[in-house]
């Protein structure tokens, strides 16, 4: 997992109708004015190589979470990530941003009251965050391409029994998907302003020398009510699964996850983390 300490990290915010709301982060964004009431609502830091402080602190793993050292409810995040080439203009914005791979990914985040930014939630040192060692390999990620028929579920074991934590979900389901995406991402992170929980992500790409690669989550999806209602605790097992609908459907899927039979399955990408106390 060391392989992407010098790729820049991003996530996308309200990428999933009423995950905001569930996680109860709604409230953050009230002066967040977008084109779009119904599309994200920002890009958010979660690593930026090189940088000093908290986000420069490299937090992915693909098998462990640790727990902050400090009192906090802690929440998985079942997302898809995509792990993309970034080019830049003279001036360094983002002209174009091309997905190579994608899979698995846990944007484990704390949730505590009053934080400044959203990236205060995200990065709390390493092993902080997830990603499947498994990825997949994008042929066109446009409408016809290979994730269209892909889905996404998350379960959580607890003393031996295996609840579902997310909603099994289409990854077209995604508010902004495909080329909208893409273009929403470029134009944000070339006009985000440090205003609210957003933060000037042109500036950290301009401190960071301009990185070539990014890791990017595109959004939560939305909880059932068990996830909803239960936080990560040491000695649970997170499991999230991006899998091919076309092969596989969701009773399988969940028989898999419970048989632990899920990982080096064509057509799937599995991040299975254990959650310890740092």
């Amino acid at each position: 997992m060391a392989h992407y300490k010098e790729y820049v990290g991003f996530g996308v915010a309200g990428n999933f109708a009423l995950h905001l709301e569930q996680a109860g982060e709604s409230a953050d964004f009230k002066d967040v004015v977008t084109d779009d009431p119904n599309g994200p609502k920002g890009v958010f830091p979660f690593y930026i190589p090189g940088r000093k402080g908290q986000l420069g602190i490299y937090p992915l793993s693909s098998d462990t979470i640790i727990l902050p050292q400090e009192e906090c409810n802690v929440q998985m995040e079942p997302e898809v990530a995509l792990i993309c080439d970034l080019e830049y203009d003279s001036e360094g914005k983002i002209i174009r941003i091309t997905p190579k791979f994608f899979g698995a990914y846990n944007d484990c985040s704390l949730r505590k009251e009053g934080a400044a930014k959203i990236s205060h939630k995200k990065n709390w040192g390493e092993a902080s965050k997830g990603l499947s060692s498994t990825l997949i390999p994008i042929d066109t990620f446009e409408k016809g391409g290979v994730m269209d028929s892909y889905r996404i579920a998350s379960f959580l074991r607890r003393e031996g029994i295996l609840m579902r934590y997310g909603e099994d979900v289409e990854l077209t389901g995604y508010s902004y998907f495909h080329t909208k995406l893409i273009d929403w991402l470029k134009n944000q992170i070339n006009i985000q302003m440090d205003f609210g929980p957003l933060e000037a992500i042109g500036t950290y790409l301009k401190d960071a020398g301009y990185p070539a690669r990014a890791v990017i989550s595109i959004g939560a999806t939305r909880y059932t009510h068990f996830g909803e209602t239960n936080f990560l605790q040491e000695g649970d097992e997170i499991i999230v699964v991006v899998y091919d609908n076309d092969k596989y459907c969701m009773n399988p899927i969940l028989s898999l996850a419970n048989k632990g039979e899920l990982a080096e399955k064509e057509g799937i990408s599995v991040l299975i983390q254990k959650v310890v106390r740092g």
